[in-house]
């Protein structure tokens, strides 16, 4: 049996995610449904996309990724159900899902709403997580709403990049991956630029550095997260999302 997943920007003060899980356990009650995050900043496509791309590999292969959201309007296809990389997608076509995964949607649809997707999208995901065919549950479709991830730029002398996210703690997240990383600096020593700051290591572990010190590291999704121990190093660096990043390699 298919696990469902959930992530929204719905918030825990209303019945928004009550209502969501109710109509799939009216519909599938054996259906197991696991949250991932409700706390995703109102509207915020970027913010959700990081979310869902640093953990939906980590579910088995088949698990329904259901996603709450408000889709771009004016649109034809206002709700899409997507195969990407051996997972399902049921969403908005607000274009967060063109920003999870660098490979190609394998199976694509057009999800027709007739009265109200808070009830109807849920019932869906019952409904394929019961094993019913993608091609009974919505209209072929070749093109979704895209947007271009923001990558970073590697030279043999330096990765420049970018702040992609803030976490919970104030951890700068950006998009400097460990591969380029590895690649680029064997054998030399690196200066790791961070607004006014500089520091000339890259950690294995925060507990390396001292409280309130500046720690780097790259996290289990291999991106280098810069933070500040017992600290927050958005507030305390003054730097925020899309705040430039800089490794030079000497």
């Amino acid at each position: 049996m298919p696990i469902i997943t959930f992530t929204s920007d719905f918030g825990r003060s209303d019945h928004y995610v009550a209502q969501v899980k109710a109509v799939i356990l009216s519909h599938f009650p054996e259906a197991q449904i696991i949250d991932i995050s409700h706390d995703i900043k109102p509207f915020d496509i970027g913010h959700m996309s990081h979310v869902l791309k640093s953990v939906f590999k980590s579910f088995p292969e088949g698990t329904i990724h259901l996603i709450g959201g408000e889709p771009l309007a004016p649109q034809k296809h206002p709700f899409i159900l997507l195969e990407i990389e051996g997972y399902f997608f049921l969403a908005p076509n607000n274009g967060v899902l063109s920003l999870i995964s660098e490979k190609p949607m394998t199976q694509s649809f057009a999800i027709p709403i007739k009265n109200h997707p808070l009830l109807e999208l849920p019932a869906i995901a019952a409904q394929l997580a019961k094993g019913k065919a993608l091609t009974e549950l919505g209209e072929p479709i070749d093109q979704i709403k895209e947007f271009r991830s923001r990558k970073s730029n590697a030279t043999r002398s330096q990765i420049s990049g970018h702040v992609v996210h803030i976490d919970h703690y104030g951890n700068l997240i950006t998009n400097i991956n460990k591969v380029d990383f590895d690649i680029l600096s064997k054998e030399k020593s690196i200066t790791l630029i961070i607004g006014r700051e500089k520091i000339h290591t890259i950690h294995d572990s925060i507990s390396e550095v001292e409280p309130s010190g500046i720690f780097a590291i790259f996290n289990v999704q291999g991106q280098l997260t810069i933070g500040i121990n017992v600290g927050n190093a958005s507030q305390l660096l003054g730097l925020r999302h899309d705040s430039p990043i800089q490794l030079t390699f000497n």
